[in-house]
């Protein structure tokens, strides 16, 4: 019979959870790069902006939580990054911007930061 500590339980769960966000993050990248060659007024665009919002509200939902354990410094550090996210989003959304560069690039070092 296999015995596992709860500290060991919670270290695979939490590992789990930073490959599923890796994950989700590398499908916004690639569909953020689509979108970039496609252009702002594309299909391809709307899509990944949908996706990234999406995906942006679910992480400072977590974020937020009273049982995320995150040191407070980072939880600030991420909701920021995600807010700046989302302005972006709205400023593609609505034709003020067209650059697709900086959330590509914060995306990745997120993702990078997740492995």
């Amino acid at each position: 019979m296999y015995q596992f500590s709860y500290d060991e339980i919670v270290e695979d769960c939490q590992a789990e959870a930073r490959l599923r966000e890796g994950v989700a993050m590398e499908q916004a990248i690639a569909l953020l790069e689509k979108a970039q060659a496609a252009g702002p007024d594309s299909r391809e665009a709307i899509e990944a902006l949908h996706y990234l919002r999406r995906l942006w509200m679910i992480f400072i939902d977590d974020i937020v939580e009273s049982g995320n354990g995150l040191p407070e410094s980072l939880k600030a550090q991420l909701i920021s990054i995600g807010l700046w996210v989302l302005r972006e989003i709205e400023e593609i959304r609505a034709r003020r911007s067209t650059d697709f560069a900086g959330l590509i690039e914060i995306n990745g070092i997120i993702r990078e930061g997740l492995k």
